[in-house]
């Protein structure tokens, strides 16, 4: 929900980033590779790439699940399923769908150039292979060999080789990521990102989703050139000499050893800060100078960073979810599950999330007052909100913000 709650707010130019660094356009994964990657390799006529742990099949256009299940072989509800999709949703074009079981490997029958799965790439043999293609260092003496007695008798066409490439890692989506946050994890561009999985323009991605991570492109090192003269390197001793210290030369300075301080009487420590809700405690109405709590309940999960950006405070189903305080409702979209999510934007920077909600009774633009109704929580085991406090681009703990 944290990451989902910032999709309106990322520029309108550039692909939503739901973190809520694209404010401004200044982020972008563009320079997150240091190094080129590869294209990812071409499936056989079926759609499949074998890789020696998993396979994958790529979706033509117009595919669905029930498409693909019948071209490689593979019952469409448990294909369905693994994936996290109805077998009769419409893919899109080079969409990775990952099988839940080996199928035939690919060969010259199914249009691959070889028979088998894809092989690991061998570092050792593709740097041999680029020192055996240096240009013979001058000054050495070949001899040619002698001709041989018999003429050689062709060699029989030798079988092609295996394809090789680097297995890829095998992301599985969880709820709340998305493609930027996946492709920062694994430090690659969200374009290429998109290109092995078939994304759409918008990066849009679902949970229980496999995507393919894009690996680097299989490069034969260079060999470093000979220096032309060898550096000379001093026998120990023979270095630069050492120099004379300034006090064997000019004596140093009397010091003045000023007595020690009295030392002043210790002030009172501080009063310990204030500590947090804890789970499971009713909430109490909001003192005056600080944020309302957007609804009045039990805490169910507190704050942690980098794990639930907010807390989630549980009430009756239908209680009406109010505005921590005074500002404009910067943004309203949905979740993945197409559940509303609210923000607020506030003075001095500050942002509120309200998350799993229902009924919105504002739009984008309005400006909402302090305590005003913006939605309603929804009915069932679900009835809570996920309220965020960010500053700036970052979450802080909403605890302090709150009474």
């Amino acid at each position: 929900m944290a990451g989902t709650a910032s999709l309106a707010l990322s520029a309108c130019s550039q692909p939503l980033d739901m973190d809520l660094r694209g404010i401004g356009g200044g982020f972008t994964t563009a320079d997150a590779a240091q190094v080129p990657l590869a294209e990812r390799p071409e499936p056989d006529d079926r759609g499949v790439i074998s890789y020696p742990n998993y396979q994958v099949a790529v979706a033509r256009r117009g595919d669905t699940i029930n498409d693909v299940a019948s071209r490689v072989g593979i019952e469409p509800g448990r294909l369905a399923s693994f994936n996290g999709i109805a077998p009769d949703v419409e893919l899109r074009r080079n969409e990775i769908i990952a099988l839940p079981s080996r199928v035939a490997e690919p060969s010259p029958a199914t249009g691959a150039a070889a028979s088998g799965p894809l092989q690991p790439v061998d570092i050792a043999s593709v740097a041999g292979g680029a020192i055996d293609r240096v240009p013979p260092t001058p000054g050495v003496q070949t001899a040619p060999l002698a001709p041989a007695t018999q003429a050689a008798q062709p060699a029989a066409p030798a079988p092609a080789p295996v394809p090789r490439a680097q297995e890829p890692i095998r992301h599985k989506v969880e709820r709340g990521e998305t493609a930027f946050t996946i492709a920062r994890l694994y430090n690659v561009p969200v374009k290429d990102l998109a290109e092995w999985n078939g994304l759409g323009p918008d990066f849009a991605i679902r949970a229980d989703q496999f995507l393919l991570i894009p690996v680097p492109s299989a490069q034969a090192p260079r060999r470093a050139p000979a220096p032309e003269t060898a550096a000379v390197v001093p026998r120990p001793g023979e270095g630069s000499a050492t120099p004379t210290p300034p006090s064997a030369t000019k004596p140093l300075p009397a010091e003045k050893v000023e007595p020690a301080a009295v030392a002043k009487p210790a002030e009172p420590a501080a009063a310990p800060p204030k500590p947090v809700a804890d789970i499971g405690k009713t909430t109490a109405p909001a003192a005056a100078g600080k944020l309302v709590r957007p609804v009045t309940g039990t805490i169910i999960r507190d704050y942690v960073k980098g794990k639930n950006e907010g807390i989630n405070i549980k009430a009756a189903p239908g209680t009406p979810v109010n505005a921590a305080d005074t500002g404009t409702v910067a943004a309203i979209t949905k979740s993945a599950d197409g559940i509303p999510i609210i923000v607020v934007r506030h003075a001095e920077n500050l942002l509120t999330v309200y998350a799993n909600v229902t009924d919105v009774s504002v739009a984008k633009g309005d400006s909402v007052s302090r305590g005003q109704s913006i939605a309603k929580l929804r009915g069932g085991d679900d009835s809570f909100v996920h309220f965020e406090v960010r500053k700036g681009f970052e979450s802080v703990d909403p605890n302090p913000y709150l009474n």
